[in-house]
């Protein structure tokens, strides 16, 4: 590929790869709003404190599972965002120098140095998302593996709190 080429490509790259963050964050957001619901539901099913017996002890492997989950959410939210050192695109370096020293460097760059930053950044983000993308799988994962002892839980909290206030004459 030639330098024209090139020039043209790695920009139109960066911003197929920066394109994939908004639907890694789409689908966090669904995964997120799955596990605080079935929190809820969950919780919302409890008995009071003083009625609590040992084999409520089961309720733990739910909320075992979709804590793994939401760990795995919270870790894709805020992936590591390390790298990009003396980068003139990537926000935290850019953030880390003045109006004017940005200005000056960026202005002053050769167009190899360009080039060569901006498809830096495609490697960096690529690596980010990836990050990202596997916490999201294994958080949907989590997810799956906490929906039968989540809706197990259900029924015995429905069983057996139901039967406790049903009084027979």
């Amino acid at each position: 590929m030639d330098q024209k080429n090139l020039s043209e490509a790695a920009p139109a790259q960066l911003d197929r790869v920066l394109a994939f963050f908004s639907r890694a964050d789409a689908k966090a957001s669904v995964l997120l709003a799955v596990d605080t619901g079935m929190l809820a539901v969950l919780v919302s099913r409890l008995p009071p404190s003083s009625a609590f017996d040992c084999w409520l002890l089961i309720l733990l492997a739910p909320l075992f599972l979709i804590g793994g989950s939401l760990w795995h959410l919270h870790k894709a939210a805020f992936p590591s965002l390390e790298g990009g050192r003396d980068s003139l695109i990537y926000f935290r370096e850019i953030g880390k120098r003045t109006e004017s020293k940005f200005v000056n460097e960026f202005t002053s760059q050769s167009e190899q140095d360009y080039l060569k930053d901006i498809l830096s950044q495609v490697w960096r983000n690529s690596q980010i998302l990836k990050e990202k993308f596997d916490h999201i799988s294994a958080a949907f994962n989590w997810m799956a593996l906490a929906i039968v002892p989540w809706a197990g839980s259900l029924v015995l909290l429905a069983i057996h709190y139901s039967a406790r206030t049903v009084k027979v004459p």
